[in-house]
């Protein structure tokens, strides 16, 4: 195997890799990527054996096809230090050494035989839909922070997908919680598709959105039972799927929220963040005591002190509630227009959080005692 590969083009692949690979695996051969050179390109392939990354890069000159598996984190850690934009030569003088090298520098790394990287050959291509990236990346940014931790309910550990009707319109909707905040977000589509409702993982959520972040195109998704794949450009994200039943989350929606709180955007967000870090962990309840057209924030910490601000907003009533600031922060730092609106029955019972400019993605958080 030899060939010539751009420093850019082989650094933006291989971190894509660190974010699937596992840093300790009891398996030697997940710790590294594979390198296929054939057909006038070079194919990475990073894998945990839960999710499976795959990108062809064909801007590279080839004098020799071949392929091997070498350390993902040191070829990495190597291949970002090496001058930007430089050329690195590659080459396989023996069978277990891979040879880089660029400018004066030049590396050999132990290497892996490739015949034993676990591959999938699984055909997803019966049911699949193509959604705009942006559009994706919208659904999984103002979802992902909702995501349990709580390994003890896997079911809560990722992100619920499914198709769903409103009247004559189809959208895909997405939604997440830890039982303490919930966000639900959806996009319009075009047609009916079929596509069987998924759970979508924690780790896949994250790499996704950073494949996500880089790319302005189409997206063809495509899923079997447990699987589901993810076409972006010259990459590929195949993930496993959560096997449970997310719950029915539609009832939890409050639907007798009648008293409406609304506030400039960063100024309350500015404001519980101010008012919070008086609390280290930021677990302290935020407490809210409204009146007419005034909020007043405090937060009391036994350890450290207190803190207060006073905010003009628009109100109608008199009420006394408090809320864990991160999850406020959390779902603030997501919307997008100018104003926040915080809809609210009383002390004890959940808050409806939503974006006048967004009229596709709600929020509700649970408060706190005390």
């Amino acid at each position: 195997m030899k060939f010539s590969i751009n420093q850019q083009d082989l650094q933006k692949s291989l971190s894509y890799c660190q974010g699937v690979i596992e840093k300790r695996s009891t398996l030697p051969i997940l710790s590294n990527v594979l390198l296929d050179v054939s057909n006038g390109k070079l194919t990475i392939t990073a894998t945990d054996l839960d999710i499976i990354f795959i990108q062809q890069i064909s801007n590279i000159e080839i004098l020799e096809e071949g392929k091997t598996t070498t350390s993902s984190s040191i070829m990495y850690d190597i291949v970002r230090k090496f001058s930007s934009g430089k050329k690195i030569n590659f080459s396989n003088p023996s069978e277990n050494k891979l040879q880089l090298e660029s400018e004066k520098s030049i590396f050999n790394l132990n290497c892996i035989n490739a015949s034993e990287f676990p591959l999938t050959d699984e055909n997803f291509n019966e049911n699949e839909f193509i959604i705009k990236s942006k559009e994706l990346l919208k659904l999984l940014n103002k979802c992902k922070f909702s995501v349990s931790n709580d390994e003890t309910r896997h079911y809560l550990s990722g992100i619920f997908f499914h198709q769903t009707q409103i009247e004559d319109k189809i959208f895909l909707t997405a939604a997440a919680t830890d039982s303490h905040r919930m966000s639900i977000s959806k996009i319009r589509l075009k047609n009916k598709i079929e596509f069987e409702p998924v759970i979508l993982p924690k780790k896949t959520i994250f790499q996704l959105c950073s494949i996500l972040e880089d790319f302005d195109g189409d997206i063809k998704i495509s899923n079997i039972k447990s699987k589901i794949k993810f076409e972006i450009n010259d990459s590929i994200l195949i993930s496993k799927l959560i096997d449970g039943k997310f719950p029915n989350y539609v009832q939890v929606i409050p639907k007798e929220n009648q008293k409406k709180l609304e506030i400039d955007l960063k100024l309350f967000l500015n404001s519980v963040d101010r008012v919070a870090s008086v609390s280290l962990d930021k677990k302290d309840g935020v407490k809210f005591s409204l009146s007419k057209d005034m909020l007043n924030l405090s937060v009391n910490n036994t350890n450290s002190g207190d803190g207060k601000e006073s905010l003009s907003v628009k109100f109608d009533h008199e009420l006394d509630i408090s809320f864990n600031s991160r999850y406020l922060i959390d779902v603030a730092s997501q919307l997008d227009g100018e104003k926040i609106e915080i809809y609210l029955k009383d002390t004890g019972l959940p808050a409806l959080i939503k974006d006048p400019s967004d009229f596709d993605s709600i929020y509700v958080v649970m408060p706190m005692k005390g």
